[in-house]
């Protein structure tokens, strides 16, 4: 099959029996058609379609059907390969503004990582390795999407609780039998949950008790027991006027619910093996690569975040004002340096011990510690320079009626129509004050967990002895 269009996608999703639930109600009719869904899963059809545009720079042949396939698959062997993978991570997030956090080079990236240091589970107890390969080519092979979730219920997160329910609330092993793996529980926050082909099921690379919490799968989305309870919709209409993201980009997240769901012994990687389930990550390249990716994508996003700054700057004549230029100063400043960063990561990369080329992760970790901080500010610093403008915005319908003229007189901008104005201020109202905006804040700050656990992640890792020869020098002549 190899890489495929827009239509694909959407055919493919729409004929799965997938179990969603939102406000109540199962969703029962296709989802490309629903309202919560339908933007989402346009602007994902669009990014198929344009890897079929370009596929020079967005594919690559595959090894085992020799067809073109997605180039977020490609296992690099060289900073070359690096390369290309980003570049082809940056057109997706040009095409989504960066806005898309499950853009399908995520979870495709986090697939290939796996598959890339597979090896690591040969010949440890109740390990796969073959079944991580045998994904990862199927995955490349015929272009599917995934959705992924590790986090638990939050039911008390005190340092020393253990689950002591009757009946399972995080997801765990119930029993095992000669299908597989039975599982009972939930896991938090899959984003685009139910919209994809399958969902990558992990444990949480922490400490972990008990044994039955330790596993990692995929299975299909629409497997019998697996459902997805859909948070409140954050599309606020299908006008782009109005809601000019939230109408495109929206991706619900969910929370996964496993009754009784039985895991294929062929789709399982690991179960009841916590040592395997605490290391695997960090030893594995998925931070590495899903950092990369990322990174990527925060790039982009943030270039568009200062474009943003600049129009309302330029709409209403603030640019000569030196808070307005020091705010502005911000975000340049943050995005120099996350650009700075994911090119130390290529420059600083190198080959793992299964010979792949894996980023250097300490400017990736630096970055993620980072991008934790200023996004929030970012968002801020567009609510500040827009001020009471971004509030009182008329909509669609009213620039469409006998009120237009009183529109165009009193909403004018030093450089822009009244419409093109209101089109503007709604893009920042969208991105930092509506639910969805709020929501994007939110994910950013959390995207790679709690900012305060990355930061001490960050030191106790660091090296932080290279300069104390100089030190040592001073206090012993």
């Amino acid at each position: 099959m190899g890489a495929i269009t827009g239509s694909q996608f959407i055919n493919r999703i729409d004929q799965l029996k997938t179990e969603i639930w939102m406000d109540g109600k199962r969703v029962t009719k296709p989802l490309s058609k629903h309202s919560a869904f339908k933007g989402i899963m346009k602007t994902k059809a669009a990014l198929y379609d344009l890897q079929m545009v370009d596929q020079a720079s967005m594919t690559f042949e595959s090894p085992t059907t020799k067809e073109r396939v997605g180039l977020s698959y490609l296992q690099p062997r060289t900073i070359d390969d690096l390369k290309k993978r980003r570049n082809m991570i940056e057109q997706w997030a040009r095409s989504t503004c960066g806005l898309l956090g499950r853009s399908p080079d995520y979870l495709n990236s986090v697939i290939m990582s796996f598959a890339s240091s597979a090896s690591f589970l040969q010949g440890k107890e109740n390990c796969f390795p073959q079944h991580i390969q045998a994904l990862y080519e199927r995955a490349r092979d015929q272009d599917l999407s995934f959705t992924h979730s590790f986090v638990n219920p939050q039911v008390n997160r005190a340092q020393s609780y253990f689950e002591m329910s009757d009946k399972p609330i995080s997801a765990k092993i119930i029993d095992t039998t000669n299908e597989g793996l039975t599982i009972q529980g939930a896991k938090l926050l899959a984003t685009q949950g139910g919209l994809t082909d399958e969902v990558l099921i992990f444990s949480a690379p922490r400490l972990l008790g008990d044994p039955d919490e330790a596993f990692a799968f995929s299975i299909p989305s629409d497997t019998k027991g697996l459902r997805f309870i859909c948070r409140e919709s954050f599309v606020g209409g299908e006008s782009s006027f109005n809601y000019p993201l939230s109408s495109r980009f929206e991706e619900p997240d969910s929370i996964v619910v496993f009754d009784h769901v039985v895991v294929p012994w062929e789709r399982v990687f690991f179960y009841r093996n916590t040592e395997v389930a605490e290391k695997f990550f960090s030893v594995s390249s998925f931070h590495p690569f899903a950092i990369h990716q990322v990174l990527t994508r925060q790039v982009v996003k943030t270039e568009f975040i200062l474009s943003v700054a600049e129009k309302i700057v330029q709409t209403i004549n603030v640019g000569e004002y030196l808070h307005v230029q020091e705010k502005l100063s911000e975000i340049i400043i943050g995005l120099e340096t996350m650009k700075s960063l994911l090119a130390k990561s290529e420059q600083d990369a190198s080959l793992d011990p299964w010979g792949f080329m894996r980023p250097c992760l300490k400017p990736l970790q630096s970055a993620t510690a980072l991008s934790s901080k200023i996004y929030p500010r970012f968002s801020e610093i567009i609510q500040l320079i827009g001020a009471s403008g971004i509030i009182a915005l008329p909509t669609e319908k009213d620039f469409h009626s006998e009120i237009e003229p009183d529109l165009a007189k009193y909403l004018q901008g030093a450089t822009e129509t009244a419409e093109n104005r209101v089109k503007i201020f709604r893009i920042a109202w969208d991105l930092t004050m509506s639910s969805f905006g709020t929501r994007q804040t939110q994910y950013e700050r959390y995207f790679f967990g709690d900012p305060v656990r990355l930061a001490s992640q960050l030191y106790c890792k660091y090296p932080k002895t290279t300069g104390m020869e100089m030190l040592d020098q001073l206090l012993d002549p």
